[in-house]
């Protein structure tokens, strides 16, 4: 008799714990909420890159052996600061040369001068001709141009001997050195890579349709967003729509000025964001509403039979507490707060 009570209570708290589970897990009990459409209009964003505005391939203007490497990538140069040399002993040798040549030419002068000007006495004595004085007039003026084409010579000579060193155009930072001790450079072949870290910019190909709103609502402000920096969004400095569009994609260019002090290099992933340009409106749920499984992003989304059923989504910038959907999900549905309690439900 006491066995069968037993088993009787132990059938019965069975029986209440199945309940219990069952109004545990019904879709009733999860909590959710109604996606809303937002009053101000969806942004659009667009993948961009960002570039410098300044930004320098240096080579060589003669060729040479590199001899000494006076900077490494990375390194913060100023203008006018030797970067590399090249051996420079022929072209200095050459310089040498063409420096006596001016000293030879300056002697043959000289002596013309003098001579000219002994033959110029004479005739002013009646001693000599005419012709006689012509023709050391004539010598006079072939040397004094002989020493002029010396010193020209010598110039250009110091010049060319000046191209073996190369030096910073501006101040700025090397982004790469394509060389090392040894390298033969050569007129035209990439020694390393300059650009100017205070002027930067990002670059991105937009749509025709979207440029021409942004070009129609002059008020209209884009923002850059450079992820994993503080802030995430910055307010362009100025921005520029190029005129030509490419005949491949049919996209134009879309240039943003970044701020002075933003730290960025070129090369970096961007994103613009341009307020309102498609005119749909903005869709959001809370943060916590959001699941991500591997490479899936998704939210429960409560059907009309209560129970919720896991849809991908695809999200925008998030604000707050809240993301922005920008495909997956249309206002008007309602999604589940609770991802956990969601997938417990079957």
């Amino acid at each position: 008799m006491n066995h069968k009570r037993k088993l009787a209570m132990l059938s019965l708290a069975a029986l209440v714990a199945a309940q219990a589970a069952v109004a545990a897990d019904a879709p009733g009990a999860l909590a959710s909420v109604v996606v809303a459409p937002s009053a101000t209009a969806r942004e659009a964003g667009y993948d961009g890159v960002v570039e410098a505005v300044r930004q320098t391939v240096v080579a060589a203007q003669v060729s040479g052996a590199v001899v000494a490497l006076q900077v490494k990538a990375g390194e913060r140069v100023a203008a006018g600061q030797v970067l590399l040399r090249l051996d420079a002993r022929a072209a200095e040798q050459q310089a040498g040369a063409a420096a006596a040549q001016v000293q030879a030419a300056r002697a043959a002068q000289d002596a013309a001068t003098r001579e000219f000007e002994r033959q110029q006495q004479l005739f002013d004595k009646s001693y000599i001709s005419q012709a006689a004085l012509d023709r050391a007039e004539a010598q006079f003026k072939a040397a004094q141009a002989q020493a002029a084409a010396q010193l020209a010579a010598a110039g250009a000579a110091r010049t060319e001997s000046g191209f073996y060193v190369v030096r910073a155009p501006y101040g700025g930072i090397v982004s790469d050195v394509a060389v090392v001790l040894g390298d033969m450079a050569m007129p035209g072949r990439a020694l390393l890579t300059l650009y100017d870290p205070a002027a930067l910019r990002v670059s991105a190909p937009v749509p025709q349709g979207a440029a021409q709103a942004l070009a129609a609502a002059p008020q209209a402000e884009p923002l850059v967003e450079l992820p994993g920096r503080t802030p995430d969004r910055l307010k362009p400095a100025g921005w520029q729509v190029l005129p030509a569009a490419d005949p491949q994609t049919h996209t134009v260019e879309l240039r943003l000025d970044l701020p002075a002090a933003t730290r960025a290099a070129p090369g970096m992933f961007a994103r613009v964001w341009l307020p309102g340009s498609d005119g749909a409106p903005r869709v959001t749920v809370p943060l916590r509403a959001v699941v991500r499984r591997a490479e899936l992003t998704g939210v429960y989304v409560i059907g009309a039979d209560g129970r919720p059923l896991l849809r991908q989504v695809r999200l925008g910038p998030a604000s707050g507490e809240s993301v922005e959907l920008l495909s997956g999900v249309t206002a008007g549905e309602r999604v589940a707060l609770d991802p956990q309690a969601a997938a417990r439900v079957r």
